[in-house]
């Protein structure tokens, strides 16, 4: 492991990340903040929806946020560089071992999608107006599950950036991240599924699942949720499976 080459080329990435911050914004915040206001502000104001759903709806925002923020911050530029740029062919002349360029992407998009977290709560607080009851209650419970959603979703762009052809970057999100997206208990919790028993289950598979019902449980735990062990350990297991699986893609393409 190289140090000063693996903290040189996440300088890199996070001033790329600063000079393009507007538009790295606007792109991973505005569906989700769109989504707070429409549901949680005009339907809840509107009487359609009642006003505690503001409580489920903000850690499930959240949750999309951080997940598809750091997807996108390290899968697209992959996509790009192994594809159309070429420019990994450069780092991999980087005097550092392989894998460790693929655990330097995973940390960049980490720091973006924790960013992306952070900034979603104040902003989406803003939107929702009164009656939002969510708190800090368990800071502990609640930074270690940011921490294993944040390496969820950079392990999984890795996986992605490293699987998904030029080719085939619209079907990614046609068939992995909006399905992802409505089945990922951002807009209900996992217990009110009770009612289509194989949907229950099946949805257990999606990542997502298990970032909204943690940050649910960890900001709102008067709403119904998974049990907070039940989630990390299963953040921790799908973080090992996915990002074993990215460096082994990263790997082979690296090589070929």
């Amino acid at each position: 492991m190289n140090w000063k080459t693996f903290y040189a080329m996440l300088s890199r990435d996070g001033h790329v990340a600063r000079r393009n911050l507007i538009p790295t914004l606007v792109q991973n915040l505005l569906q989700p903040l769109l989504l707070v206001f429409v549901f949680g502000r005009v339907l809840t104001s509107g009487g359609m929806m009642s006003m505690k759903f503001k409580d489920v709806l903000l850690p499930g925002i959240m949750a999309v946020s951080m997940v598809l923020s750091g997807i996108q911050a390290v899968a697209m530029p992959l996509i790009a560089e192994f594809q159309f740029t070429r420019e990994i062919e450069d780092r991999l002349l980087a005097p550092i071992e392989t894998g460790w360029l693929a655990i330097e992407k995973v940390v960049a998009g980490m720091i973006q999608a924790l960013v992306a977290g952070l900034v979603v709560i104040p902003a989406a607080w803003l939107l929702l107006g009164s009656g939002v009851n969510v708190s800090l209650r368990q800071p502990v419970a609640f930074f270690v599950i940011c921490g294993l959603v944040a390496l969820l979703s950079g392990a999984g762009g890795l996986a992605l950036g490293c699987s998904v052809g030029q080719t085939q970057i619209g079907l990614m999100f046609s068939l992995i991240v909006a399905p992802m997206m409505m089945f990922g208990c951002v807009y209900y919790p996992w217990s009110f599924l009770s009612a289509f028993p194989v949907l229950k289950v099946a949805v257990l598979i999606n990542p997502l699942v298990y970032a909204s019902e943690g940050l649910r449980g960890a900001l709102a735990p008067q709403v119904p949720h998974m049990p907070i062990a039940v989630v990390l350990g299963a953040l921790a297991a799908l973080d090992v499976a996915l990002l074993a699986l990215g460096l082994k893609r990263f790997r082979k393409k690296a090589v070929s």
